[in-house]
């Protein structure tokens, strides 16, 4: 399944895609639109395969400069809002 999530906090990032393999609950691909492109695109890379709840606990809490998010932070905030709302 496809989400489409809208970072918040003041990050670089203007949108996240996620497509999460329903059959094996594994991500399938992570898409930042904005960012720093070599850090976004490492983190899509490494976040192919791994289980949504796992990456998101990883990821939950990064800062970014001054900012009490990141680009990471709010994948990691998008996972759980996914998870969530698969549950009910």
């Amino acid at each position: 399944m496809n989400y489409r999530f809208q970072p918040g906090g003041n990050v670089c990032s203007r949108m996240i895609e996620i497509e999460i393999d329903d059959r094996n609950n594994r991500i399938k691909r992570v898409e930042f639109t904005g960012g720093c492109p070599g850090n976004l695109t490492g983190i899509s890379r490494l976040a192919v395969g791994m289980d949504p709840e796992e990456l998101a606990g990883k990821l939950q809490g990064i800062c970014c400069g001054g900012k009490p998010t990141s680009c990471p932070d709010q994948l990691s905030i998008a996972l759980r809002k996914i998870l969530s709302a698969r549950k009910n």
